[in-house]
């Protein structure tokens, strides 16, 4: 199959919990619902499903308000080989555009395949050196990087790899990105320091560094209704911190430089409720 047929992949991978990634992977993958692009979500973790239990509260909403909300078909991966996933992929996301992948927070041999097989592999963390630390260890004084971590070297061979096959496959390179989520409530210094460290890991490994969701209540209490900050008309009046909110996830979409994703990934203002 050739690049031009296949899904872009979206991974968000990390082996830690608690970084916002199922937040994050839903409102991308309803950026991309808005531009008009197909999308295919598979969610790695059965036992918690967070990513596929939104998309289910979205669809429950928009039969409930009959509205149209763009949204992405939804599946989940259970207890499947990286053999048997792929055959899913194949029959579910015949025609899609975007193919957006949740991953657990922990190792295991599908989330390994999900993270080497992406065309664009986010990885959100908090701006806490206890996140970063899944990157890299700092040196405890100068906050140095001493060394690589388990995460960021297997990332590393997966990348090289797929470099060894990009020109058979007629596949990108893959485009790795680190999302710093949360980083409104990190104290100046530390952010400073953080942000030197990602950095010099970033030349080190090849990763983007990207700024992403801030710390905000709205998220979670979007959720039981599966709404996003794109769904504008459908959410009422917006305050001046949910308004700041959506411009960040403005700036995040783009960031990612996503292949045929229009400038305007949301409705028009004023759309009706």
């Amino acid at each position: 199959m050739t690049d031009a047929a296949r899904p872009h992949r979206i991974t968000f991978a990390n082996e830690k919990g608690g970084t916002g990634k199922s937040t994050t992977a839903v409102h991308v993958a309803v950026a991309l619902g808005y531009s008009g692009k197909r999308v295919v979500a598979f969610d790695l973790d059965p036992r918690q499903r967070t990513m596929d239990r939104y998309f289910e509260n979205r669809r429950a909403t928009a039969e409930k308000r009959s509205i149209d909300l763009p949204t992405a078909a939804s599946h989940v991966a259970d207890g499947l080989t990286p053999e048997a996933f792929e055959e899913l992929v194949a029959r579910e996301a015949q025609g899609a555009d975007f193919i957006v992948i949740d991953t657990p927070g922990r190792d295991d041999p599908l989330a390994r395949h999900a993270a080497s097989e992406a065309d664009t592999l986010i990885t959100p963390m908090n701006d806490s050196f206890v996140d970063f630390d899944l990157i890299g260890q700092v040196e405890g004084e100068s906050f140095k990087v001493k060394k690589l971590s388990f995460y960021a070297e297997l990332i590393w061979e997966a990348r090289l790899k797929r470099s060894r096959s990009t020109l058979e496959q007629q596949r990108p390179q893959m485009d790795w990105v680190v999302v710093r989520n949360r980083t409104g409530y990190t104290e100046a210094r530390n952010m400073a320091r953080i942000e030197k460290a990602l950095g010099e890991m970033s030349k080190r490994v090849g990763f983007r560094v990207a700024k992403g969701l801030s710390e905000r209540v709205i998220y979670r209490e979007l959720f039981p209704s599966g709404l996003t900050l794109l769904d504008k008309g459908h959410l009422g009046d917006l305050g001046t911190s949910h308004l700041v909110a959506r411009q960040e996830l403005r700036g995040l979409v783009a960031s990612l430089n996503l292949p045929g994703l229009s400038s305007r990934a949301e409705p028009a203002e004023g759309a009706a409720a």
